[in-house]
């Protein structure tokens, strides 16, 4: 074989590999969501008319289910997750931390959607009777902050209650074991203990927190992906549009995904809100004072300006 042969040869073997290689970088191309429980990110993932139009983009979809919005935000810390949603505590922890994420948008409050339950015979009557008792709650979550201020107005100190650090599932398993006096727990968590045993409210988050969601992105996906971003928010707008308009219909589809019966969770979505909104000025401001709420009492280790943790742009 000449020269000139063995020079087309490798061209051609070059530009086989290179083609490959750039066809396995475009199916690299991954948006990983990462979603709890319940939600809008839930039911769109159920939905699955994401993939399509991401598909257009030259993405595909890696979803991750995570207990709670602490661990979910390690994930985008790590570099595993790329967008996903919480309540209002968690990113305010994440961003102390030195987190690398930006918020995207919010959901209205829901302040019915979480509450401080104690058991039914419970001696318990008003948040006020916590005083030296056991609650627990997920560290970093916002019930953490429902805690707080629910005390607050009570006229009980934080530090006159014993938190106990507990995910959903084992503060279940001991607030059903009498391990503790009292839980802080979100929906669908709450609707669940509430069905199943009896659990009544001391209260939920009205007059007290908003409770709001945050929809949250790596800063470097966010800053890099401005269209894949929109046809996500896009397609969460379709999909709270018509949850809210039918939550018989969402309730029936999310029952089976996620192992709770369906009139328990219509109890749960009537208490959600409705409409992705984008970030504004008062929202931020609300965060602020979450933020510097956790600051005063030695929670965080430093202060943090939250709108530091803005889409550019927004």
């Amino acid at each position: 074989m000449n020269t000139v042969s063995k020079i087309a040869i490798a061209l051609i073997f070059a530009t086989a590999i290179g083609g490959a290689l750039s066809n396995a970088h475009a199916e690299d191309k991954v948006l990983h969501i990462g979603f709890q429980k319940y939600g809008k990110l839930v039911l769109l993932k159920s939905k699955a008319t994401l993939e399509g139009k991401l598909k257009a983009l030259g993405y595909t979809v890696a979803w991750t289910e995570f207990p709670s919005g602490p661990p979910l935000l390690e994930a985008i810390n790590a570099g595993a997750i790329d967008f996903g949603n919480t309540g209002e505590s968690p990113p305010i922890f994440a961003q102390a931390a030195g987190v690398p994420f930006v918020y995207v948008a919010y959901e209205p409050p829901a302040p019915k959607g979480e509450a401080i339950l104690v058991p039914k015979d419970s001696a318990l009557k008003t948040v006020a009777d916590l005083k030296g008792k056991k609650v627990a709650f997920n560290k970093g979550a916002n019930v953490h902050y429902l805690v707080v201020k629910a005390l607050e107005k009570a006229g009980v100190k934080y530090s006159e209650i014993q938190p106990v650090f507990l995910a959903p599932a084992d503060a279940r398993a001991a607030f059903e074991r009498g391990s503790v006096d009292a839980w802080a727990i979100w929906d669908p968590f709450q609707a669940a203990a509430e069905a199943a045993t009896g659990a009544r409210e001391l209260t939920d988050g009205t007059g007290i927190v908003a409770n709001t969601q945050f929809y949250l992105g790596s800063r470097k996906f966010v800053e890099t992906n401005g269209q894949v971003l929109d046809a996500v928010l896009a397609q969460l707008r379709e999909v709270d549009s018509w949850a809210k308009g039918d939550i018989g219909a969402v309730a029936a589809q999310l029952s089976p995904t996620i192992g709770i019966p369906a009139p328990v969770l219509e109890v749960a979505l009537k208490r959600q809100s409705y409409g992705i909104k984008p970030i504004d000025g008062k929202t931020l401001g609300e965060q602020q004072k979450i933020a510097d709420t956790f600051y005063q009492l030695g929670l965080l280790p430093k202060a943090i300006k939250v709108s530091d943790s803005v889409r550019l742009g927004s």
